[in-house]
């Protein structure tokens, strides 16, 4: 069974606006190695529990040596050996890259290793260029398998809850772990499964997850000219379901919180944002340094490209970035701010997260 609303829609703490979680792209800096991020990944999802963060989230991506979340359900599991409380799950996995019924197994084997706390965020994008979305699906046919998610999502689910009907090809194949294994002889699975998110960059998901009625989240970090397009979307098509009575949608949001007046955050997001430029003109690489992105000579476009990505990036002071966050909040009606830091080093990162909770008064968790 899908999860209950309390687990989906969470609880604000201390003064934020709503729930907090946190979205990680496990983001590997010059000089630093994958494991050094991965090692920062288990930090900041600890920090996260204990200061009341509802859920912790990574994306898949691929190909892009400064991202080492190509696996989410490996480093789900990871996680879920470190922590005890919060929500883990992916934002997203690109179903089309994946068969459905792998997905079914790798998910139902995260929910046996972190009962009732698992989501499973779904987007239809490649998380890549073309060419390497083309190996991980071993076919160059991408637009059908973006044009086939409805179909795909509806596969999965029914992996999920083991209810394909009689007569269906796959009525004798099941996830396992899964449902099945409570409802054979002797079982005593527990039958409840991951959550099913929809995320999106635009209109898409934004209309299908209403119509599911499921929760929706959306990508504000990297489409914010969409966001309130695609919310509005998704209220007015939102039918209820078993799932949810009302809509619930989250949005992604880039910020970053340092401890002097602003001046390091700055820097650290220049950082962040001539890393895009490279990946937005085929140079993908790992996260300069600060000092390399101070000494970049930007050109004419690429000026134009950071300052226009910047300005959907919440940073500075811990007291900036809080008015920032209640105010883009008030903006979108969003039920849920899920932040996303990007710098050059884990620690910076880290130390986000807890002045962030600082500001906000999030208590410490016993």
């Amino acid at each position: 069974m899908p999860a209950t609303q309390d687990e989906i829609r969470g609880a604000a703490h201390g003064t934020a606006p709503t729930p907090l979680s946190v979205l990680d792209l496990v983001t590997v800096g010059a000089g630093r190695t994958a494991s050094e991020a991965l090692s920062t990944g288990v930090d900041i999802a600890r920090l996260a529990e204990n200061r009341g963060y509802h859920r912790y989230w990574v994306a898949e991506h691929h190909s892009m040596p400064g991202v080492a979340s190509s696996s989410p359900a490996v480093i789900l599991a990871h996680l879920a050996a470190h922590t005890s409380r919060i929500r883990l799950g992916s934002g997203g996995v690109m179903l089309p890259n994946h068969a459905p019924l792998v997905i079914a197994e790798q998910f139902g084997t995260l929910e046996a290793l972190a009962p009732h706390r698992v989501d499973l965020g779904l987007g239809r994008a490649p998380g890549t260029d073309g060419a390497t979305a083309a190996a991980l699906r071993r076919s160059d046919r991408l637009n059908e398998g973006a044009d086939d998610f409805p179909k795909q999502l509806a596969e999965l689910t029914r992996f999920l809850d083991d209810d394909f009907p009689d007569g269906h090809p796959y009525s004798r194949i099941h996830a396992v772990p899964g449902p099945v294994q409570a409802t054979s002889p002797g079982g005593v699975q527990d039958p409840h499964r991951p959550q099913v998110w929809l995320l999106g960059s635009s209109g898409f998901s934004a209309r299908l997850a209403g119509v599911l009625g499921l929760p929706f989240a959306f990508a504000h970090h990297f489409s914010a000219q969409n966001t309130i397009p695609a919310l509005d979307l998704y209220r007015e098509s939102f039918q209820p379901s078993e799932v949810l009575s009302e809509p619930y949608a989250l949005i992604g949001v880039s910020a970053l919180a340092t401890d002097d007046d602003g001046t390091e955050a700055r820097r650290q997001v220049l950082a962040a944002a001539l890393n895009m430029v490279r990946l937005r003109t085929g140079r993908p690489g790992l996260v300069p340094t600060p000092e390399e992105a101070e000494a970049y000579q930007f050109n004419e476009m690429e000026r134009d490209f950071i300052d226009s990505w910047n300005s959907n990036v919440i940073h500075g002071t811990a007291d900036e970035v809080r008015s920032g966050l209640d105010d883009l909040q008030k903006r979108t009606g969003a039920d849920e701010l899920m932040l996303t830091a990007n710098a050059h080093t884990g620690e910076v990162r880290l130390r986000s997260y807890e002045l962030i909770a600082d500001a906000y008064g999030l208590p410490t968790q016993a």
